[in-house]
């Protein structure tokens, strides 16, 4: 939501804060509206980025509390999320304190204040997503299952682990052992590279004899670079990615490989949009069992596309055609792959 609703102009990077929950209201609720209509079976609350430090550090808060802006992206999510069938996930994310001191008391009474905050509202369960170190995700977890309620953690790695060298399987144990039902990794990478770390956590709790659900959410754009810090560290990040978008055909093969892989909580992150959404849905119509409203207004593989009046575009309306194209950039002078500025 944070990259959409930047590019929509209700979000300003570099802070990436939530205040649009408050202040531009309509325009949270719209996208929660299209992703819903998408095939979201989860709305999750727009509160990234909103714990009181980060709020006040990025100096772009003056007038509105994180309380405040917790509460009403609750509002917002539960009632689109009415208008179907969807759950409820309150969010928190890593904070400026972790990285400032290493404090365990203070991190956790700012995740606690969120808690507290989130608590007030209709939240089925929570999510602890974003971080990049395993450590302030197993402390936030340890928070959020106070409320007795079902937990998520995703943590933005790579296959290499997290900022401080912990392999992905180890930080899979540390979540599970701090409580987390679900783990997987969210945002900097592309699907590739999330689907490579979640088998190494599978394989680390495998090792270890826990079990936990998986869960993938990766971005929208490709990163076959790989790196550590992922696409934070591209040339490119964060207002000229759109060259490395996923197609909504990327989508379907991802959410295959996802779903083979024994992920079964599978969504997508920043760069991802509504018809990305709908792309998962699509693919795993089988075993949904039904189709999201939004293919109303989409043939399956192209097949809308046998009724135009070029015979050239006809012959796309396949499922063989979109699977096999290998889609040109437009960009005769750029290279396709960038050096990443964290090696």
């Amino acid at each position: 939501m944070v990259l959409q609703l930047e590019r929509r102009g209700y979000v300003k990077a570099g802070h990436w804060t939530p205040e649009a929950s408050v202040q531009h209201p309509e325009a949270v609720r719209q996208l929660h509206r299209e992703f819903l209509r998408a095939g979201a079976d989860v709305l999750q609350t727009f509160t990234f980025y909103c714990s009181e430090d980060k709020l006040e550090l990025s100096g772009n808060v003056t007038n509105i509390t994180a309380a405040q802006i917790n509460e009403a992206a609750c509002d917002l999510a539960r009632e689109v999320a009415d208008e179907g069938s969807a759950l409820v996930a309150g969010c928190v994310s890593q904070t400026p304190c972790y990285l400032e001191n290493r404090n365990e008391t203070q991190v956790k009474s700012l995740f606690k204040k969120q808690l507290d905050e989130f608590l007030k509202k209709d939240i089925d369960f929570f999510i602890a997503e974003f971080f990049r170190y395993s450590e302030e995700a197993a402390w936030a977890v340890e928070v959020l299952k106070t409320s007795g309620k079902t937990v998520g953690a995703t943590l933005c790695i790579s296959p290499h682990g997290d900022m401080n060298g912990l392999s992905p399987g180890d930080c899979a144990v540390h979540l599970v052992k701090a409580g987390a039902d679900i783990v997987g990794v969210n945002c900097h990478l592309d699907p590739t590279a999330c689907i490579q770390t979640v088998k190494l956590m599978r394989e680390g709790l495998d090792r270890a004899g826990l079990k936990a659900h998986l869960m993938i959410q990766p971005l929208g754009c490709h990163t076959p670079e790989c790196n550590l810090t992922g696409y934070i560290g591209l040339p490119e990040y964060p207002f000229a990615m759109e060259t490395r978008s996923l197609t909504r055909w990327d989508v379907h093969k991802y959410a295959r490989e996802a779903y083979k892989a024994g992920i079964r909580y599978i969504g997508g992150c920043c760069g991802f949009e509504a018809y990305h959404i709908r792309a998962i849905s699509e693919e795993l119509r089988e075993e949904r069992g039904f189709l999201p409203p939004a293919s109303e207004k989409h043939g399956l593989w192209g097949a809308a596309l046998e009724m135009h009046t070029k015979p050239w575009v006809r012959a796309r309306a396949q499922r063989e055609y979109w699977e096999n194209l290998l889609p040109a950039s437009g960009r005769p002078y750029c290279p396709s792959m960038a050096k990443p500025e964290d090696e």
